[in-house]
Formats: structure tokens, C-alpha cells, sequence
């Protein structure tokens, strides 16, 4: 019979959610995570939502959060769970290491930022230094996004260029926005503009390739 883990708060393992919704990729980093004494993985999502509910209910200390999942992004979940109060710290762990991405976690409140290929013990170092106040960037990233700078997009710019990389024309776009075409048209112009591209195509590409969408 295994022993139980203590439930003394100075030994206490720490409490981890993981959300991800590629199961394969969620088991193995339980079973990884579960190698470590002081790390205990109680509870997993394939999606973002539920995430704050999750946390309450399993009094999770750190949430590992993928960015590309169904229902709420990990994104949103960060947000989600930085305004909710509880003291649960978040870390992202994606695949999609693009500054952008980095900067917008930050802003929601995330206090790590690192990608999948991270070394097992790397990342259980993560876990612990964000369990413990820290901030945790993959220095790669941090200095891309220093190179790269804030992302130049506005909310509404942003809306009307992923309607745009959908396929959508212009008049769809003011539909399903509830704008007007010409004000439709100025913000694609705006957005080709700031991402130095020739078409909206081309802006929807380099927007999303540097995670500002």
C-alpha cells in the first residue's frame, strides 16, 4: 500500500490543474508531473471553461493552461481566473511559442510563459517558482517580444481581421461585427498598415503568425 502524501501545509504537494485539450499531451505531462514528490496533479480539463470552477472546487495552487483549446481559450481562462480572486497562479504551456502570444498572457494576468518542448525538470521548476510568486518567461520568446513590441492592434482591428482570415468579404464582416462597410474597410486598412502588409490576407497571416490575434 502506497503512503499518502502529508497534508501538513509546510510538506504539502502542489496542487495543479492541468487544461489541454489533446488528451495524449494532458496524460503525459500527469504522468511526468506525477514523478515529482512535491507536485500533485488534481485535476484536468480539455477545455478552458470550467477552469475557475475547477480551481474552487480542487483548491489548485497552479493552472497549466494550453492557448488553442475549445469554448475558452486559454487566454480567456487566465483572465478568467486572475479576476476571480482565487490564489491560483497560472502558467501557459503551448505550442505556439509566438510573442504576441507571451505579451497577451502577461496582460491577462499569467505568471509564466513557456513552450511544450521545455525539459521535463524545467518545467517542474516552473511550476515551483510560480507557485512561489515567481514569473517564469521562456527567455527566447522574452526576447523576440522585446524586438517585436507591444501588438500594434487594436480590440476592433483585431475582430474584423479574423473575420477577414475566415474568408469573409467585407459586407459579411459588418454583418456579423455590426459595423458599417466603410468602417469595416478603414480597419482593415489600418491593420494592413501597422502590420506593413499588402492585402488583408497578408495582415491576417502576419498577425496570427506573431500571436497578435
Amino acid at each position: 500500500m502506497s503512503t499518502p502524501k502529508s497534508t501538513d501545509t509546510a510538506t504539502s504537494p502542489i496542487r495543479v490543474l492541468l487544461a489541454d485539450d489533446q488528451a495524449l499531451v494532458r496524460g503525459a505531462l500527469a504522468t511526468l508531473l506525477g514523478l515529482e514528490e512535491d507536485i500533485d496533479v488534481v485535476a484536468q480539463l480539455g477545455t478552458g471553461a470550467g477552469v475557475v470552477e475547477a480551481v474552487r472546487q480542487h483548491r489548485v495552487d497552479v493552472a497549466l493552461l494550453d492557448i488553442d483549446m475549445p469554448q475558452v481559450d486559454g487566454l480567456a481562462a487566465v483572465a478568467q481566473l486572475s479576476t476571480s480572486g482565487l490564489p491560483c497562479h497560472s502558467l501557459v504551456v503551448t505550442t505556439f511559442g509566438r510573442p504576441g502570444y507571451l505579451s497577451r498572457a502577461l496582460e491577462a494576468g499569467a505568471s509564466g510563459f513557456i513552450v511544450k518542448d521545455t525539459p521535463p525538470g524545467e518545467l517542474a521548476a516552473a511550476i515551483r517558482t510560480v507557485h512561489a510568486g515567481g514569473r517564469v518567461v521562456d527567455p527566447t520568446l522574452a526576447q523576440e517580444s522585446v524586438i517585436l513590441g507591444p501588438n500594434p492592434l487594436t480590440p476592433r482591428e483585431r475582430d474584423v481581421l479574423r473575420a477577414a482570415a475566415d474568408g469573409a468579404d467585407v459586407h459579411e464582416i459588418a454583418g456579423v461585427l455590426h459595423l458599417g462597410e466603410g468602417t469595416v474597410r478603414n480597419y482593415l486598412s489600418d491593420a494592413i498598415s501597422k502590420t506593413r502588409a499588402r492585402n488583408r490576407t497578408e495582415a491576417a497571416r502576419t498577425a496570427e503568425a506573431n500571436g497578435w490575434l
